[in-house]
């Protein structure tokens, strides 16, 4: 595997073991962490402010759903166009132009005194954090070598962006007691410091290229222009028409229309990528096993806790009339927890592996989800707190695992691709198990309940549902352990200590013989 391209490469005498990166290093990735840490509070910062925008804007219940799902709607669908285009472009200039995207259109979005203008800027924004994020990732994983350096860049990046969408949360409550703008604005002066920092600590990389036939780097550099129309026509319809069945009806036929020009679409990206000389998705990489379990993982992890989210922060606010911040605060604790983690858990994930880590932490996620099910009318915190200290744990080991196993064993100039893809994943994840809570609540009376028990009794299948979809990712990480597989670098690992093991057995030998 190459890293001639980047300069901030490690050499032997940097290594993660020792501790002595390079203080340029450490700058770059403290601004890659920076723009994921600020892409994840952007996305949990709103949530809290929801009600205000709707007074103050007087926007229905439609539109205000929009606000949200404007973000998620640009964020999921330009995410393999961003991470391809990390690779033929190069990764810090579509970073660095991407957050500067970013930056204004967070200006935009904190003045505008339209509803749906707010939802233009939301979206514009969700589509600059659809390339800001797949190419922070690869500008990390072509960075740092594979094996311990990677796992612990990977470890602190992905932690941080976990700790962002629990902080963002408690920021949110601060945020909005002062006034709903200040959720929107804030990210602006953040981005453009990073913007700043950015442009001096990220070194020039140059951008690369796919055969098709060999899947090496080099040869005429080509784009997919059928490839990107498609792959990003189906993925905004798939989530469009998911986003919006609630509302419209699973089977009307808008519906049902959307879905069907999605799975067309999507049929057509597949045809012109077995065509095209230089793919946008080179389908071969999807061969890997440990990428399509870290997919599929990812996707029910991010979609459980999305969908928890909402219930806990609609059953505190509006049936125990507990305020903004008072809410925040219930999941300060999975925050701290995430955010600390991360100073250990690279060490944790050499040790063990990223598919026995995932495991263990999916199997705290399922268990503070079954643990919320206790709860009952009145807010009790010795539901709460154990729940929220699980997912953290949970978060803090699953997060990180599941990037180390999605970005191992592939070469540098795909590693923009796998990151779109992943992050596509996990926005699909939240959008596709969001919605079915959706439907699940309405399916148990939610709309039409009048009392704290009716509500209460229409969440409780959702809580259900996610501790059901967790297990499931437990069950699909847990699949490569039963099988035997390893990552190519804990088959390097292992191979290590089996010659040390032969080697310490022939000098018993030699010793027995003396």
């Amino acid at each position: 595997m190459s890293h001639s391209d980047t300069s901030t490469t490690l050499r032997p005498g940097e290594s993660a073991a020792s501790g002595r990166w390079p203080l340029r290093l450490w700058g770059a990735l403290i601004v890659l962490c920076g723009a994921l840490f600020l892409d994840a509070l952007d996305t949990s910062m709103v949530g809290v402010a929801l009600p205000s925008i709707r007074e103050s804007l007087h926007l229905s219940t439609s539109s205000l759903q929009w606000v949200v799902s404007g973000y998620v709607l640009g964020y999921g669908g330009f995410l393999l166009l961003g991470g391809r285009a990390a690779d033929l472009l190069g990764r810090r200039r579509v970073f660095l132009t991407a957050l500067a995207v970013f930056a204004v259109a967070s200006l935009l979005s904190g003045v505008v005194d339209d509803g749906s203008l707010l939802i233009a800027t939301r979206f514009i924004k969700g589509v600059s954090a659809a390339f800001t994020a797949p190419a922070g990732l690869s500008i990390i994983t072509t960075t740092f070598a594979e094996g311990p350096d990677r796992n612990r860049a990977l470890s602190i990046y992905t932690t941080c962006g976990a700790a962002g969408f629990s902080l963002g949360l408690v920021l949110s409550g601060l945020l909005t007691e002062a006034g709903w703008r200040w959720t929107l604005l804030v990210p602006a002066p953040v981005a453009a410091l990073i913007l700043v920092l950015g442009s001096k600590l990220i070194d020039r990389d140059r951008p690369t290229s796919i055969d098709a036939a060999s899947g090496a780097a080099g040869g005429k550099r080509g784009y997919d222009i059928l490839g990107a129309i498609s792959s990003t026509a189906s993925v905004l319809l798939l989530v469009f028409g998911i986003v919006r069945a609630p509302d419209a009806g699973w089977l009307s036929p808008a519906t049902l229309g959307t879905f069907a020009a999605a799975v067309a679409l999507g049929v057509a990206f597949v045809v012109v990528e077995l065509r095209v000389a230089n793919p946008l998705v080179r389908l071969g990489v999807l061969r890997s096993p440990s990428l399509i379990r870290a997919l599929i993982g990812g996707g029910l992890m991010f979609g459980g806790y999305a969908s928890f989210q909402f219930v806990v922060t609609q059953y505190l606010q509006t049936l125990s009339k507990w305020s903004a911040l008072h809410t925040a605060l219930a999941f300060l604790p999975a925050g701290l927890i995430v955010l600390f983690s991360s100073f250990k858990i690279a060490n944790v994930l050499n040790r063990f592996g990223t598919a026995r880590v995932g495991v263990a932490g999916f199997a705290f996620l399922s268990l503070g989800y079954l643990q919320f099910l206790r709860i009952g009318d009145t807010p009790s915190w010795w539901v709460i707190l154990p729940s929220v200290v699980a997912l953290g744990l949970g978060f803090g080991m699953a997060f990180p695992a599941i990037n180390v196993q999605a970005a191992s064993g592939i070469a540098d100039e795909e590693q923009g691709l796998v990151s779109g893809l992943l992050n596509t994943a996990l926005q699909i994840g939240i959008t596709v198990v969001l919605a079915a809570s959706t439907a699940i609540i309405a399916a148990n009376g939610g709309a039409g309940a009048k009392t704290n028990a009716q509500v209460l009794s229409s969440y409780r299948p959702v809580l259900v549902f996610v501790a059901l979809a967790t297990v499931a990712g437990l069950l699909i990480l847990a699949s490569g352990l039963l099988r035997g597989e390893r990552t190519p670098v804990e088959s390097t690992l292992a191979e290590e200590l089996e010659d040390e093991l032969d080697v310490l057995t022939l000098r018993e030998q030699d010793v027995l013989i003396g």
